[in-house]
């Protein structure tokens, strides 16, 4: 059984993740609109990934027998000044999640609650990668100017392939999409 302050902290933790993969749908949106379909086609699969990770949260709990709360969310931000401004508030985003799932590493180990910890252990490894691309977009779409087919280019080159999916990740509360 998890304890009583994970299982508090993970359904938090569900909530950011819902609202993250709102706020990848809305970058997407924002991206489709400009008619750069490859930008939009990585947020609108980033929006997914989000959503994957807060069902991975719920699986956890209705694994441990502990109460799963699905929040509602705060409106994402759907304006833009320009192409830069989605990406810049993705790894913001991105970097505000790392601490949170650092935050429920700490609160699982102050409480001895080995088998969360493990489970969150994969969370702490994503957020690496995550901050890392976008980092990466960020530079190269600021680095894009007034060619944002250059961002297109960059995104089929790096993030093209569908590699399959992680075998190390924890199940997903209705299979993972």
């Amino acid at each position: 059984m998890a304890a009583a302050r994970v299982v508090e902290r993970l359904n938090e933790q569900i909530a950011y993740e819902f609202a993250a993969s709102q706020q990848y749908m809305a970058n997407a949106v924002y991206y489709d609109a400009q008619t750069l379909p490859r930008l939009a086609r990585f947020f609108y699969q980033q929006a997914v990934e989000e959503r994957n990770h807060a069902m991975m949260m719920v699986r956890y709990l209705l694994d441990a027998d502990a109460q799963v709360l699905i929040p509602g969310v705060s409106e994402p931000e759907t304006r833009f000044t320009d192409i830069v401004a989605p990406v810049a508030l993705a790894l913001e985003q991105e970097k505000r999640v790392s601490e949170q799932i650092g935050g429920l590493m700490a609160v699982a180990r102050d409480e001895n609650d080995f088998t969360s910890e493990q489970f969150v252990q994969w969370f702490l490894k994503e957020q690496v990668e995550e901050v890392s691309t976008m980092s990466s977009l960020l530079a190269v779409v600021e680095r894009s100017g007034d060619s944002p087919e250059r961002v297109e280019d960059y995104v089929v080159r790096e993030h093209g392939s569908s590699e399959g999916a992680d075998p190390t990740a924890p199940a997903a509360a209705g299979g993972a999409l």
